[in-house]
């Protein structure tokens, strides 16, 4: 990757890339900032060799620390001054259609919270696969009611599924910003992480990820996103097109021969060297 952006530097570690975002001193996320975002997955897209793609904060201790306010402030006054009538939107903003790319992508999207993050650095995560999050003294949170407007990046709708609707109403309603290991408690972070070996701990996690069967994850990712919208009925008809595909890899039937023929438990099994076919 040769393009060189303002908000975003790239790690590129060959089957896993490492995204650190940008933007001090502020750390905040900026409609330029989404937009960047947009141009680097428009590189990514076209990538077939990448497994996990990890986001990361490039400032100290901050993943991101929300959405600039200062737009969103603007954009209200705006609409004050001109009594802009309000009207049902027609498309979904830059912010939800750069989400749902990562949910699109084949590669497992991994959100590497090194810090404090609230209202859209939250939504971010909640918009990723799977996040971890430094175990350290940090808030993560949606707490956009508490100036009068609520989470417009997918967070109402992210966060019920992930957690249940009830408990997100709870931490949505009352502004609540919690500490990493009651995020982990409540299911929404994945792993907790010691904070003074955060990246190390990053990196290993994404090496990991990205030296399993890729078929498989990529397979798993879809039908997970999608079975979510669908009957039980569909889902599990997804679910076994899916199994299909796996059943019909070189990669799976070499393992599993592998498997057989070392006699070795499932859980134990030796590393094996993923083609990708």
């Amino acid at each position: 990757m040769v393009e060189k952006f303002n908000h975003l530097r790239i790690e590129d570690n060959g089957n896993y890339v490492i995204c650190y975002l940008s933007n001090p001193p502020t750390h905040t996320l900026t409609s330029s900032g989404v937009n960047e975002i947009h141009t680097f997955l428009d590189q990514i897209e076209k990538r077939d060799d990448l497994r996990v793609l990890a986001f990361t904060g490039d400032g100290e201790n901050v993943f991101i620390k929300h959405y600039e306010v200062g737009e969103l402030a603007n954009t209200a006054e705006r609409n004050l001054e001109t009594k802009k009538d309000k009207q049902d939107p027609k498309e979904l903003h830059a912010f939800h259609t750069m989400l749902l790319r990562l949910r699109d992508l084949d590669a497992i999207v991994v959100a590497g919270i090194n810090g404090n993050t609230a209202g859209g650095g939250c939504e971010f995560s909640l918009g990723c696969d799977l996040r971890i999050m430094a175990d350290g003294n940090f808030l993560i949170g949606l707490p956009e009611t508490s100036v009068g407007i609520l989470p417009g990046g997918g967070g109402t709708q992210r966060l019920s599924r992930l957690i249940g609707s009830s408990r997100a109403l709870d931490l949505i309603l009352h502004a609540q910003l919690v500490s990493p290991k009651e995020a982990f408690d409540l299911g929404i972070i994945n792993k907790l992480v010691s904070e003074a070996s955060f990246n190390q701990e990053l990196i290993s996690y994404c090496e990991d990820l990205s030296n399993r069967a890729p078929i498989a994850l990529q397979q798993v990712k879809k039908i997970i996103h999608q079975g979510l919208e669908m009957t039980l009925e569909e889902s599990l008809l997804l679910e076994q097109k899916a199994f299909d595909v796996t059943m019909n890899s070189k990669d799976a039937a070499r393992a599993m021969r592998a498997l057989l023929d070392t006699q070795e438990n499932i859980e134990d099994v030796s590393e094996f060297k993923w083609e990708g076919e």
